[in-house]
């Protein structure tokens, strides 16, 4: 071993175990180079290897000093089969590439960090996240977009900012994203439900409600729908941008899992919208990691000077570093290579996932789209939640289906099945493990 390795490893062992505590400093270089009997540069190498790792940092002419001395989290190994958990698998993601555009954010935008950013979001980035919508089908000039942070900042503003049609309550499906309902009842927000199911959305109904009641707009998922996993098919879109243009209700579209579509030709309803009715949202919490904190809103010219005003007050622009650094992920094409692995990865689970369903639940209604998340549909007399805390007890978690809907809707019996972060060899045991606790009436009745 190089002397110069051996010093370093030393060093390592006294930061992590706690010996060298975080913000201590370290012995000088001279007392350093004594005790190891060696030259300085000698030991410049091994601190500039720790410096690199973020171990420790340097004061000038003061001297070494320890950043922190947590070790990296290391994926584990659990024994529980995790239906309920929705977030991505964070070992899977690249965190050095991410890291490089971190890192060469602060380098490149050393000045911007100083100074508050504009409320639409960084320029460069928005350049970069047009080329990305155009992927989408989304096609829109520059001025429409906005950088916000997350698809919930979008939500949040959308529900309180006055629209052009004058109006104040909002349609939202039932059930649905269960983030923005709790906001909604929290907010007591005006707010009505339309149910959805495996077979879309009454479009009689949605008539009905349109020409009846004062809705300002409507919330939905057209693609992948959260919780159910289920799409619209084309006609459906169309028909449901019809019915807003005739009555003049604008549509707000989550297209929250974009990035996991394997059809090519689902097209957003945005992107035929010819009359400016449609607002598209995108979010990146699902494809890259939530604690980004970055979402795009693209909005019709009608809406861009009231929602910029919106957000002003509220915020004055998304994180900076995290803008640069997506900016240059994008740019890169750092984002294009993973959002093509983990694409693949979630594919072959959710493929795994409705082959379970269909081999050990035949019986039950469920999702038949490729996603990451599905559901079955339960007979009226199984008490859900004594099922799910006896699955629970097998080691098998989910979730209810309660904060997906308003509190005054009618809840359907409906279990949630999300495979974001179950291995590709414990989906098919946990589903049988459904099935057998289904095939015991004790266990729910």
């Amino acid at each position: 071993m190089l002397k110069y390795e051996l010093i370093y490893s030393k060093l390592l062992n006294q930061i992590q175990t706690g010996a060298l505590q975080s913000g201590a400093k370290l012995p000088s270089i001279r007392n350093l180079s004594q005790e190891f009997s060696c030259s300085k540069s000698t030991i410049l190498t091994a601190l500039r290897k720790l410096e690199n790792q973020h171990l420790i940092y340097a004061l000038a002419k003061s001297g070494y000093y320890v950043v922190d001395n947590q070790l990296p989290d290391k994926p584990q190994e659990y024994n529980c089969i995790d239906f309920a958990t929705s977030s991505p698998s964070w070992h899977a993601f690249p965190y050095k590439d991410f890291q490089h555009c971190i890192n060469k954010a602060i380098e490149t935008y050393q000045a911007d960090l100083f100074r508050y950013g504009t409320a639409k979001g960084l320029p460069s980035l928005i350049i970069e996240a047009k080329k990305l919508l155009e992927s989408y089908q989304i096609f829109t000039k520059e001025d429409n977009i906005f950088i916000t942070s997350g698809v919930q900042q979008s939500l949040f503003l959308l529900s309180v900012m006055p629209f052009p049609n004058n109006r104040t309550t909002i349609l939202v499906e039932q059930p649905s994203y269960h983030l923005y309902m709790d906001y909604l009842k929290t907010y007591q927000i005006p707010v009505m439900g339309i149910k959805r199911t495996l077979e879309g959305i009454d479009l009689e109904e949605l008539e009905i409600i349109f020409k009846k009641h004062d809705i300002k707009f409507f919330y939905t998922m057209p693609r992948l729908h959260n919780p159910l996993g289920t799409s619209f098919s084309k006609k459906e879109k169309d028909d449901i941008r019809k019915l807003a243009y005739k009555y003049n209700v604008y549509i707000v579209e989550d297209d929250y899992l974009a990035d996991f579509d394997q059809n090519t030709k689902n097209d957003p309803i945005f992107t035929d919208d010819t009359e400016e009715h449609v607002i598209y949202l995108k979010s990146f919490s699902k494809i890259m990691f939530p604690g980004l904190r970055i979402g795009l809103a693209i909005l019709p010219n009608a809406f861009i000077d009231i929602f910029q005003k919106q957000k002003n007050t509220t915020d004055i622009d998304s994180s900076m570093i995290s803008q640069a650094a997506l900016e240059l992920y994008l740019k890169s094409g750092m984002f294009e290579r993973y959002q093509k692995k983990v694409s693949e990865a979630y594919t072959i689970r959710a493929n795994i996932l409705q082959q379970s369903i269909k081999t050990y639940l035949p019986k039950y209604q469920a999702s038949t789209e490729i996603c990451m998340h599905s559901h079955i549909v339960l007979p009226r007399e199984v008490n859900t939640n004594m099922l799910i805390q006896h699955l629970t007890q097998q080691d098998i978690y989910l979730d209810t289906i309660d904060r997906n809907y308003l509190n005054e809707f009618y809840r359907e019996r409906i279990l949630k099945l999300n495979v974001s972060n179950v291995a590709d060899q414990k989906i098919e045991v946990g589903i049988k493990g459904i099935a057998q606790a289904l095939s015991n009436p004790n266990n729910y009745f």
